[in-house]
């Protein structure tokens, strides 16, 4: 089982091999997240990443949700 945690996108460019590549923010935390698999997803998103890829965009409230719940929990 897989931990989804939204993140927001920062910044989109295109790489070497012309794949979407977006720097995402996990509360404190920006990793690379490719968007093959969300092309509609836009600078201010929030994607779900799992290993290295968005797989589905998530609205900004229920982000805002999921990161107050791991607040809570630590």
């Amino acid at each position: 089982m897989c931990l989804g945690i939204p993140g927001e996108i920062l910044s989109i460019e295109v790489d070497e091999q012309q794949m979407r590549k977006a720097k995402v923010r996990f509360g404190g935390i920006t990793r690379d997240a490719y968007l093959d698999l969300v092309p509609e997803a836009a600078v201010g998103d929030y994607v779900i990443v799992h290993v290295g890829f968005a797989i589905s965009k998530v609205d900004a409230e229920r982000a805002r949700e999921t990161f107050q719940l791991l607040e809570e929990m630590e």
